[in-house]
């Protein structure tokens, strides 16, 4: 299985680039890990909510396959504690899928279609952070989900 995650625009910060980097390699030996950047919409500033969320909507969209399994990072999601979200990840390796999305919306979140298409809603707080922060929070969380797998103590119970 191989876990993407889709983020909109990029991260300004090179102390966050570094940590993002640190983790996605430390993932990379459990898992076929892939981080990728929709650009920040042109002109967004001219733009509705509504039609940025349309728009950006279109860009996510278009980055999936038809056998994609997306899971939205979303406020109103589902949320766990790590051991939790280490045994959502391992229900879905074990069920054959071969790439798992996980989406970090704009910062209005996800359209209409987006959330029709999705598989499902993962929540890691109901405190609101910068999409930058989150992207290293999800990055840190996949690998603490997959060393909880291997009972390695990277967590401690």
């Amino acid at each position: 299985m191989t876990i993407k995650l889709l983020a909109i625009g990029k991260t300004d910060h090179k102390e966050l680039h570094a940590l993002i980097d640190e983790y996605t390699k430390r993932l990379g030996f459990y898992v076929k890990f892939k981080l990728e950047i929709i650009p920040d919409i042109k002109n967004s500033k001219n733009l509705s909510e509504t039609q940025q969320k349309l728009k950006e909507g279109e860009l996510i969209l278009g980055k999936l396959k038809a056998t994609d399994v997306l899971i939205l990072l979303d406020e109103n999601g589902k949320q766990f504690d790590s051991v939790g979200f280490s045994n959502y990840l391992q229900k879905h390796m074990n069920s054959g899928i071969k790439q798992l999305v996980f989406v970090i919306g704009g910062p209005y979140g996800f359209s209409e279609d987006v959330y029709k298409k999705a598989n499902g809603k993962v929540s890691l707080s109901k405190m609101t952070f910068s999409h930058q922060m989150i992207r290293l929070f999800v990055i840190e969380q996949l690998y603490r989900g997959f060393t909880i797998l291997r009972n390695e103590p990277y967590h401690h119970r």
